[in-house]
């Protein structure tokens, strides 16, 4: 069954699919996505337990703030810090969440302005993650299929997805949207030299 906006956060929803919408995160999402948190899950893969640790830290103190800094779309955030305590500059960014009627995910867009390529230290455009309690029902690949339409709408040729050897789910998300698989690289040092699989999914 398809979930529609409701017409109070029709502002907030960036795209719908069949089963999930994107939307901007807000105070109105915030209750779900910071359950998620404390129940052990994280958005970010590689910085899993630090990322959740300290995304619950800010949610506590300034929740506004918090949704805010999501969204950060000509990279005027502070700089990131890499796994091994390196620091790099920020490139544009856009986080959205995954909703079905309750907060199911996240998936997160950077890139660099006016090229479809990324700085070494970047490993790929596009990073996503479900929660455990949602996965294997086609969330991540709708969620996907909507942000490549927002990357060609930026106007990139282009977009680089990576995911662990491992990871056969993340892969199937990847080729369910045109990914093709392009090589298996080392990852840059700051995120410890890791083995990965790069994918491209051509926009044009």
């Amino acid at each position: 069954m398809t979930t529609k906006p409701k017409p109070s956060d029709r502002k907030s929803c960036d795209a719908v699919s069949d089963t999930i919408r994107l939307v901007r995160p807000s105070l109105a999402f915030v209750a779900g996505y910071q359950d998620a948190l404390q129940r052990g899950w994280s958005p970010n893969n590689v910085t899993a337990e630090r990322t959740r640790l300290e995304e619950l830290e800010k949610i506590a103190k300034d929740p506004q703030e918090f949704v805010n800094s999501l969204v950060d779309l000509e990279a005027k955030g502070d700089p990131i810090t890499l796994p091994d305590g390196s620091i790099v500059d920020r490139l544009p960014g856009d986080r959205s969440w995954m909703f079905d009627g309750e907060f199911c995910g996240s998936i997160g867009f950077r890139w660099v302005n006016g090229t479809s390529e990324l700085p070494s230290y970047c490993l790929g455009h596009i990073g996503y993650s479900v929660v455990p309690w949602k996965q294997n029902l086609g969330y991540a690949t709708q969620a996907l299929a909507l942000v490549l339409l927002k990357a060609k709408q930026l106007g990139l040729s282009h977009v680089y997805i990576t995911t662990q050897p491992d990871n056969t789910a993340s892969r199937k998300v990847i080729e369910a949207n045109r990914g093709r698989f392009l090589e298996t690289f080392v990852e840059d040092a700051g995120y410890g030299g890791h083995e990965g699989l790069k994918f491209k999914v051509d926009l044009v």
